[in-house]
């Protein structure tokens, strides 16, 4: 980087913001300072420590140490650079931050382009695993008032939020920008992130953590669908109830009824549900969506019951009621006028509503980054942009975020999507643009970056990298992604911000 006199101002010109930056000082992006006259990357080189990766998800490089190899280009067990503080291609013709090159014991090269993405078109796919209600598919998602996504299809035991994407981030005010910029670079860093829905819950969201629901911690999610609970249990409840009910918001399942009971030779029990009947012993809508027995609004699980059928129903009828989770149950007999009385639960249905529960997995928040791959970080790698994109189609080159594997959405286009649980801590940064900015490497074989048009002539070895160093140091990380401990060099003091925009 060029130097200049040190009480001279600094053009920065990693991202189009173009901060002036005074000597001891960082740019608008907290990411870049004037150091004694000098632009220099705050963040460390973070290099992953393969020997200390064992069983971890973090991508190894290649090992110098098999006689053969089988093609697989992140296999082996040697030091990978990551992007994590490489820097950005801004303003898009340069080529990469680091090319770095290392050698396989069979003689080939194999070479890593490592740079740190400005994503605009980005954003982060939330899994919540929880069966309450948050809100209706389509309603928005807001922090600080202001909209940054919208809640998505409903999976199996899971509520989905989408969140970011170029619309919010520049398509609506500059206050819905930043916030929605903020929002995606702490919950991709995993932070906790306080959001609303539109007529739903108040969430509390961070990676790999709990949900946090209207002021309660989620403690488990569900083992199943109210149908699938019954075929799942139903020997267990064989002869210690005459009837079980699990209540679920999407599939309510009672044992007698269903195929399972049917096969166990259940006696009928005149049993009556609300709701919509589907096939036998599964039942839709039988209460409105909320926080309560199995994803819906009710407090006591008879308000799904209509009177039982007098001419099969008994006194003495034994029901077990139970939601999907095993957090809420009621066990009840049927009186002399067939009406459900509480009674106290029997050891037997209680061990099963004990292996119910036991069966459900914690609850927890899952963060998935996705962005797309664009001009700038191809023209990184390539003269010729399309080229790598048919070699990442073509899997002649890998993609990770971080040193993290990624999944590539098919059809046009780079388009990454990665746990942000498998990447370095702090992994993201951004510029007040808005946008994300986001570590990228891509790995292929020296001759396949030669025939893409690579930037074959600023390939450096492995260990010239580690021989200079970078001005703001190396950490290095040494455990498997998820509880990854970081060991930084050299690096520079924080320094106040003072980046005066262009």
């Amino acid at each position: 980087m060029t130097s200049v006199a040190p009480s001279e101002k600094i053009r920065c010109d990693a991202c189009p913001v173009l901060c002036y930056i005074a000597d001891g000082r960082t740019g608008a992006c907290d990411r870049y300072a004037n150091h004694g006259g000098t632009l220099v990357r705050l963040d460390p080189l973070t290099i992953l420590e393969a020997n200390q990766r064992a069983g971890g998800k973090l991508v190894p490089f290649l090992d110098n140490d098999k006689a053969e190899w089988d093609g697989d280009l992140l296999l082996a067990d040697r030091p990978f650079v990551t992007a994590v503080g490489a820097g950005t291609t801004y303003p898009d013709y340069k080529p990469a931050p680091f090319i770095i090159s290392q050698p396989l014991r069979t003689g080939e090269d194999v070479v890593t382009v490592v740079t740190e993405g400005i994503f605009s078109y980005c954003g982060v796919k939330v899994k919540i695993d929880t069966d309450r209600h948050i809100g209706e598919e389509r309603a928005i998602v807001r922090v600080d008032g202001e909209a940054i996504g919208h809640v998505m299809t409903a999976e199996y035991g899971s509520r989905m939020l989408s969140l970011g994407g170029v619309d919010h981030l520049t398509g609506g005010s500059k206050k819905e920008g930043r916030v929605t910029c903020a929002a995606l670079l702490a919950l991709c860093n995993r932070e906790a992130v306080e959001m609303t829905i539109d007529d739903g819950a108040h969430l509390v969201v961070q990676a790999g953590k709990a949900p946090i629901i209207n002021g309660v911690t989620e403690a488990r999610m569900r083992v199943g669908c109210g149908s699938a609970t019954i075929g799942m249990f139903a020997t267990q409840w064989i002869g210690h109830a005459d009837e079980v009910v699990v209540v679920d918001d999407h599939i309510t399942g009672v044992l007698s009824e269903h195929q399972a009971g049917k096969l166990l030779d259940m006696k009928p029990t005149g049993i009556k549900i609300k709701g919509r009947r589907s096939t036998p012993g599964r039942y839709f809508q039988v209460a409105a969506p909320g926080t309560s027995w199995g994803g819906t609004n009710i407090e006591d699980p008879r308000e799904i019951l209509n009177a039982f059928d007098p001419k099969i129903a008994w006194p003495g009828l034994r029901l077990l009621m139970v939601s999907t989770t095993g957090e809420q149950f009621a066990y009840f007999t049927l009186d002399e006028n067939l009406a459900p009385q509480p009674a106290p639960l029997t050891p037997p249905l209680e061990a099963v509503v004990e292996r119910i529960a036991e069966n459900c997995e914690p609850a927890t928040c899952s963060v998935l980054f996705m962005g797309g791959a664009g001009g700038s970080l191809r023209a990184g790698v390539t003269e010729n942009p399309v080229a790598l994109t048919r070699s990442v189609r073509r899997a002649l080159t890998r993609v990770t975020c971080g040193g993290a594997e990624t999944y590539i959405w098919p059809g046009g286009g780079i388009t990454v999507m990665v746990d942000v649980l498998d990447m370095p801590e702090n992994a993201f940064g951004y510029v007040p643009t808005p946008a994300l900015v986001a570590p990228i490497e891509f790995t292929m074989t020296r001759d396949d970056y030669a025939a893409l048009g690579g930037h074959v002539d600023e390939i450096r070895t492995l260990d010239d990298v580690l021989s200079k160093g970078t001005p703001s140091g190396i950490r290095t990380i040494a455990r498997e992604a998820g509880t990854m401990a970081a060991e930084p060099g050299p690096a520079i003091s924080p320094l106040p911000k003072s980046g005066e925009a262009a």
